[in-house]
C-alpha cells in the first residue's frame, strides 16, 4: 500500500479555533493582577481555554499513557540496561511502584500502560492495555528496517482507538510516557532523519552509558543510517525504519488526542521524537500541545527548539515513563483555576492602573 494511502487513514487533526481568543485574553487580563503578572499560567489558561472553545475550561478525568515496547537494536548494545530491564519495569508499573506511578497519583491522573511490542507475555492484567504488535518487539534497525509499514499503520492505529475509547468517558487531557530500553537511540535517529539535526548533537546517555558506550551507541546509529541507501524524510518511512512500537503507537494516539481536542501533555526526548512524527503528518497538532519539561537528555531541547516549543519546567529529568508530564498536570490546573475562580477588577471592587 502506497504512504499517502496510509496518511490518508490516520486522524485528522482541525485547527485551533481561535474565535474566543479576545474574549479570553480580555477576560485574563481583567483579573485582579497586573497584566501579565502569572506568567506562563496567563498562556496556558488562553490556549487550554482555546482547545475547549469556552471561557471556563478545566481538566477533565486527566490520564497518563506509558506504552512500551521492545527494541531489537537493545542487543547491540546501545543501552546500559539489557533488554529484560522493559518487560520487568512494566511489571513495577502494574505493581504500582514506579516513579510514574507516585506522580501520576500525587497529580491525580489515572495512569494507563499498553503493551506495544514487549518481549514477554504478561497476560490479562488490570491497567494493561494489550496493544502488541510484534511478540518480540522490534526487528534490528541496524541492517534493516525495524517494522513494516503495515506494522508501523497498525500501531498507530492501535494508539488511535485507545484515545478515542478515553475519549468517551470524559478524558479531555493526556499525558504520554514511555518505556522501552534502547528508546532513546531510536529517537535520536527519528529526530536526525526528521529535522535534519546532527545526529551526533541528538544521541545521548539514555539510561546512563559511559564515554566508551557513547561512542559505541553513536558509531551504531552512524551504521544504521549508512545501511539505509534509499533514505528518506517521509515520516511514516523514517518511523517504520527507526522507531520502535511504542513509538509509533504514542505517534497514533497524540493524532487521535488532537483530533478529540484534547490537552497534549507532552514529556521528554522519546515521547517528542514520537511528536515529530506526528507534527509531520499534522503540523496542526502542535497547538494542541504543552510541552511539560526540558529534559536532560541531549537532544531534546534541540527537538523543542525545532518544533517552537517552550518547556514549562526544567528539572534536570531523564527518566521518562511520562514523569515531566505528571508535575505539569497541576500547572494546568491551576492555569484553569485562576481563569475561573480569580475575582476581576470589576467584581471585587479594585481599582485598574
Amino acid at each position: 500500500m502506497p504512504t499517502t494511502q496510509f496518511l490518508a487513514e490516520l486522524p485528522s487533526i482541525a485547527p485551533l479555533d481561535r474565535t474566543l481568543a479576545a474574549a479570553l485574553q480580555a477576560k485574563i487580563n481583567g483579573k485582579t493582577k497586573p497584566l501579565g503578572a502569572l506568567g506562563r499560567l496567563e498562556n496556558l489558561a488562553l490556549q487550554i481555554g482555546l482547545i475547549q472553545n469556552t471561557l471556563t475550561p478545566r481538566i477533565a478525568q486527566p490520564h497518563i499513557l506509558v506504552a512500551a515496547g521492545d527494541h531489537g537494536a537493545a542487543k547491540a548494545g546501545v543501552s546500559a540496561y539489557p533488554q529484560e530491564v522493559t518487560w520487568q519495569m512494566v511489571e513495577n508499573f502494574l505493581a504500582g511502584g514506579a516513579a510514574i506511578n507516585v506522580l501520576a497519583r500525587q497529580a491525580h491522573a489515572q495512569l494507563l500502560i499498553a503493551d506495544a511490542g514487549v518481549a514477554h507475555e504478561f497476560g490479562p492484567r488490570a491497567g494493561l492495555i494489550d496493544a502488541k504488535i510484534g511478540a518480540g518487539g522490534t526487528a534490528d534497525y541496524l541492517s534493516g528496517p525495524a517494522m513494516s509499514l503495515v506494522q508501523c499503520m497498525d500501531a498507530m492505529q492501535r494508539g488511535a482507538v485507545i484515545v478515542r475509547d478515553l475519549a468517551a468517558t470524559g478524558c479531555n487531557t493526556l499525558g504520554f510516557g514511555e518505556m522501552g530500553i534502547g528508546n532513546t537511540a531510536s529517537a535520536s535517529l527519528l529526530t536526525h532523519c526528521l529535522t535534519g539535526l546532527p545526529l551526533a548533537e541528538v544521541i545521548g546517555r539514555g539510561t546512563g552509558l559511559d564515554d566508551a558506550g557513547l561512542e559505541k551507541k553513536r558509531a551504531l546509529l552512524t551504521q544504521a543510517l549508512a545501511h539505509w541507501p534509499e533514505r528518506n524524510d517521509a515520516p511514516l518511512d523514517v518511523l517504520a525504519r527507526f522507531g520502535g512500537f511504542e513509538i509509533a503507537l504514542l505517534s497514533g494516539t497524540m493524532l487521535a488526542a488532537a483530533e478529540a481536542k484534547m490537552v497534549l501533555v507532552i514529556d521528554g526526548f522519546i515521547v517528542t521524537s514520537a511528536l515529530l512524527v506526528a507534527a509531520r503528518i499534522a503540523p496542526e497538532i502542535l497547538d494542541y500541545c504543552v510541552f511539560s519539561h526540558c529534559s536532560n537528555e541531549a537532544g531534546h531541547r534541540l527537538q523543542l527548539a525545532w518544533l517552537k516549543g517552550e518547556a514549562l519546567l526544567d528539572l534536570g529529568l531523564r527518566l521518562g515513563e511520562g514523569t515531566g508530564a505528571a508535575l505539569a498536570l497541576p500547572l494546568l490546573d491551576a492555569a484553569c483555576a485562576f481563569l475561573n475562580e480569580m475575582a476581576s477588577f470589576d467584581s471585587a471592587g479594585v481599582s485598574q492602573a
